[in-house]
């Protein structure tokens, strides 16, 4: 097997960890699902803008339900488990990137949401105990790597959707991919392809995300963040986009 191969097993094997921990601790699972609900709910107020644009809305709606949301991704795991070596084999290196990046921002972001869920003491997190949270786990830069990730897989979806041929190619896989019991996996990457297909170029796109989500979390793990995070945050500080 080949070393990417391996890197792509090792993050969806590390996924399946967090999975099973939270399996036997029932309390720390409540708290996730907390996590990940107000995170989900934290992109939508920032990104506000973005989900109210025509060409915007479908690449920020996918985001936030495909690499933010609370939805239970096992089953779209364990299909891609099931086919990284032929994907590897068969794909080109850029897609078989992609993935990669996206399995590696799988395993992290899950990481971090237990971490977030444990310092949070399994409580639905506020803006206050949100941030106090995060400073807690002392993790700015897996926070920076995070965002790093879920930008490149952007970037990786815009490039591809400009090759007709690969579009093409997938949607003609549609049936085959049911038939193999890869249904969820087929209409993952035909809602991420539709969607950056639709922006005709994602580059405003993603740098809107980026600089708005890098300030945030620069302001994170100030000092004073929950100091400011406990009074009236003003409007131009990135903590007042925190619910």
């Amino acid at each position: 097997m080949t070393d990417i191969a391996t890197r792509i097993l090792q993050s969806l094997a590390a996924v399946d960890a967090e999975r099973r921990r939270r399996a036997a601790e029932p309390a720390l699972a409540a708290g996730v699902v907390a996590v990940k609900r107000y995170q989900q709910a934290r992109f939508e107020r920032m990104h506000a803008d973005l989900f109210e644009s025509t060409r915007y809305a479908p690449a920020a709606r996918f985001f936030v339900d495909e690499l933010y949301g609370p939805q239970d991704f096992a089953q779209r795991d364990a299909q891609f488990s099931r086919i990284v070596p032929a994907l590897v084999r068969l794909f080109p290196d850029d897609i078989v990137e992609t993935v990669e990046a996206l399995a590696a921002v799988h395993a992290l972001s899950e990481r971090l949401d237990s971490a977030l869920s444990g310092h949070l003491g399994g409580a639905a997190p506020a803006r206050a105990s949100y941030v106090r949270a995060w400073q807690a786990t002392g993790e700015p830069e897996s926070r920076r790597r995070q965002l790093e990730l879920v930008v490149r897989v952007g970037r990786s979806l815009d490039r591809h959707t400009r090759s007709r041929m690969l579009r093409a190619s997938l949607k003609a896989m549609r049936g085959p991919a049911r038939a193999a019991g890869l249904g969820t996996l087929q209409a993952f990457l035909e809602t991420g392809f539709d969607a950056f297909g639709a922006m005709r170029g994602a580059r405003e796109f993603l740098a809107m995300i980026e600089t708005r989500e890098t300030a945030l979390v620069e302001r994170l793990f100030q000092p004073d963040a929950v100091a400011a995070a406990t009074g009236d945050v003003a409007p131009d500080d990135p903590l007042a986009q925190l619910p």
